[in-house]
């Protein structure tokens, strides 16, 4: 399964794992780079020094290529953006904002830089801004969303840039893999589903609500705020959205969901605590090891795939 991304990433696969906060960390990561696909460490909103360790710690377990996600937003995005130029990450990847800025410092580190986008306009910019390709995500997955749905926001990325396109957003099995091959993307990126790996440290509590997640079980909410977000449906988005209703404030609908991302994550509470999960949660059915999985949507892919000549 050769493409340009798998090229560019030096891995046996074209498959990402998706950088989730407080998901995506060294252990995870280097299981996924341990089976021929790319692990991310989700940054998030974690200070440089944990971001270094993890770097570390995923190094002293594989000796395979790896990637950081930077969430922009992040009050530390500039001290992390300096430590993985220093650390030589192979790859970054970046969201919630415009890597612009820190493109330099990284290119001159020999990092490859992966932008993940979900319009048109921001994959162009950040081709014209020597991105190494582009993460074009449509608003089936889970987290912080865009507007565009992947079948339509894919095609329309690959035909208006020249770099690599890996598609993410909804993308489960060896189906999702092979429609994204064929709306035009060399790569595919899955968060839901490394959740429920067995090398994954959430608590099972998250891991059991994916798993028996049905086709209408997410929500989005936020988009009063500008900043939609897609979880399970539970007590804490039922309320979530009665404010929003009702005209909430910034500051009060964020008071709500402060810290609850680590509730759901770390202490299994998937009532109040927010469970954030694609669409393609529906899609999950059982725990595997990371190798299980990616050999599993391998053998899928190929299966769909014969013939078409869509990679090597």
């Amino acid at each position: 399964m050769k493409t340009r991304v798998t090229q560019l990433l030096g891995t046996e696969y074209p498959i990402i794992q998706g950088g989730m906060a407080w998901v995506a960390e060294a252990s995870l990561a280097a299981a996924v780079s341990a089976a021929g696909g790319l692990g991310l460490i989700g940054a998030a909103s974690a200070p440089g020094e944990w971001v270094r360790e993890q770097i570390r710690e995923i190094r002293r377990h594989t000796a395979q290529p790896f990637g950081v996600n930077i969430m922009l937003m992040s009050p530390y995005a500039d001290e992390v953006a300096q430590i993985v130029a220093a650390e030589k990450v192979p790859v970054i990847t970046t969201g919630a904002g415009n890597p612009e800025k820190y493109m330099e410092i990284w290119k001159e580190a020999g990092c490859k830089v992966i932008p993940v986008v979900a319009s048109v306009a921001l994959a162009k910019r950040m081709e014209r801004c020597k991105a190494d390709a582009v993460v074009a995500e449509g608003n089936e997955a889970g987290g912080h969303i865009g507007e565009l749905t992947t079948m339509v926001l894919v095609p329309q990325v690959v035909d208006a840039v020249t770099i690599p396109v890996i598609a993410a957003g909804g993308i489960a099995d060896g189906r999702g893999m092979a429609a994204a091959f064929m709306l035009g993307a060399e790569g595919m990126q899955l968060g839901t589903h490394f959740v429920v790996t067995r090398e994954s440290r959430v608590h099972d509590h998250y891991k059991q609500a994916i798993v028996k997640a049905r086709d209408i079980d997410t929500r989005v909410t936020g988009r009063s705020t500008g900043h939609p977000v897609r979880a399970l449906r539970n007590q804490m988005t039922k309320q979530y959205s009665a404010l929003e209703a009702a005209g909430a404030g910034f500051e009060e609908l964020e008071l709500l969901t402060l810290g609850g991302l680590r509730k759901a994550v770390v202490e299994g509470d998937v009532v109040n605590g927010s469970v954030m999960a694609g669409q393609s949660a529906g899609l999950v059915k059982a725990e595997l090891s990371c190798r299980e999985l990616i050999e599993k949507l391998v053998a899928e892919t190929d299966q769909l795939m014969k013939g078409t000549g869509l990679y090597e």
